[in-house]
C-alpha cells in the first residue's frame, strides 16, 4: 500500500488595492485545495488604500508551479502583486564584503546552524581579507577589484555571477563600496545593505570615534533595501544599544558591531522567511 504524500508548505504574499473578499478569496482558494492555513497576517494601509496578506499554508499534492497557475484567476480579479514560494527552498544569498568581517561571520554561523533558510554559493569581495574564511566554509570566493577606472566592469561581473548562480538576494555585509544607480535599479528588493545608525547621525571615515568624541548614549544598526538613494532605502530592520562614558572608541565600535549583525540577520531571516512586503518608500513586516 502506496504512502500519501507528505504535506508541503507554502507562504502566499500578496498586496494589492484594499476591496472587499481578499480574505475570503485567498482562505477559500486554499480551502478548495484541501489545505490547511497555519498562518495568516494582513495590514490594511488607510492612507494609500493599498493591502497585504501573508499566508502560510499546507496541503499535500499539489506543487508550487501548479498552486501558481491555479491562483492566477484570484489575483487578477483584485489586481494583486503576489509570490508564492514553497517554505523548504533556501533563498540563494550572494555576500559582498570588504574589510570588517563581524557581519560576514555571523552569517556564515546563523546558516551553518539552520538559523538562516538561506544558501550561500558565493561570497564577493573588492579585497581578499576573507579568502580564507570562504575557503574554510566550502564557498566560492571571487575577488572583484574596485577603482574609479574599474567600477563598470565590477559591477558588470558581479552581475554576470548573479545571474549564473541563480541568485535572490544579494547582502552588502559591510561592502564598502557606492553601487551605482543602474546596478541599485537592478537589484531593486533584492539587495540588502547595514549601516550604523547614530542620535546624531555621523558619517564619514570613523563614526564610531566621532560618535564617541560627541559622548552619544546610543548606538545602532540599519538594514534596508539598496536604492539609488544612498542609505536611504525602504528600512527593514533598526535596534540600538545604550553606551556610557565608560566605553572608549574600541569598545563602542565593538558594542555597534554587534548590533550591525544582528540587525542583519534578522532582516535576512524576514527576508528569506517572505515576511517583508514593499510598501513604496517603506515596508510592511510580518513577523
Amino acid at each position: 500500500m502506496s504512502q500519501p504524500s507528505p504535506d508541503v508548505e507554502y507562504v502566499l504574499t500578496l498586496t494589492c488595492p484594499e476591496a472587499p473578499g481578499i480574505v475570503f478569496a485567498v482562505s477559500r482558494f486554499v480551502m478548495e485545495h484541501g489545505g490547511n492555513i497555519s498562518a495568516s497576517q494582513q495590514f490594511d494601509d488607510r492612507l494609500t488604500d493599498r493591502f497585504f496578506m501573508r499566508v502560510q499554508f499546507r496541503l499535500e499534492g499539489a506543487g508550487a508551479e501548479q498552486l501558481r497557475r491555479e491562483f492566477a484567476p484570484v489575483a487578477q480579479q483584485f489586481a494583486m502583486v503576489w509570490q508564492l514560494h514553497d517554505v523548504r527552498t533556501p533563498t540563494r544569498t550572494l555576500l559582498m564584503v570588504s574589510r570588517f568581517g563581524h557581519c560576514l561571520n555571523d552569517l556564515l554561523f546563523r546558516t551553518s546552524t539552520g538559523a538562516l533558510n538561506i544558501e550561500i554559493p558565493a561570497i564577493v569581495s573588492n579585497h581578499r581579507d576573507f579568502e580564507g574564511v570562504a575557503e574554510a566554509n566550502g564557498i566560492a570566493f571571487h575577488h572583484v577589484p574596485v577603482t574609479a577606472d574599474t567600477k563598470p566592469e565590477a559591477e558588470a561581473r558581479l552581475l554576470e555571477l548573479v545571474d549564473e548562480l541563480d541568485i535572490d538576494l544579494v547582502v552588502l555585509a559591510r561592502y564598502m563600496q557606492v553601487l551605482s544607480d543602474e546596478l541599485c535599479g537592478k537589484l531593486e528588493g533584492r539587495a540588502i545593505n547595514i549601516h550604523h545608525s547614530f542620535l546624531p547621525s555621523f558619517k564619514g571615515a570613523k563614526p564610531y570615534h566621532q560618535a564617541h568624541a560627541r559622548g552619544v548614549k546610543l548606538v545602532g544598526a540599519t538594514a534596508h533595501y539598496v536604492t539609488a538613494d544612498l542609505d536611504e532605502g525602504p528600512i527593514i530592520e533598526q535596534d540600538v544599544v545604550r553606551v556610557d562614558h565608560s566605553l572608549d572608541p574600541a569598545a563602542m565600535t565593538a558594542a555597534g558591531r554587534d548590533v550591525e549583525a544582528q540587525v542583519l540577520s534578522r532582516a535576512i531571516r524576514w527576508h528569506s522567511e517572505h515576511r517583508v512586503l514593499l510598501d513604496r518608500t517603506h515596508t510592511v513586516v510580518f513577523r
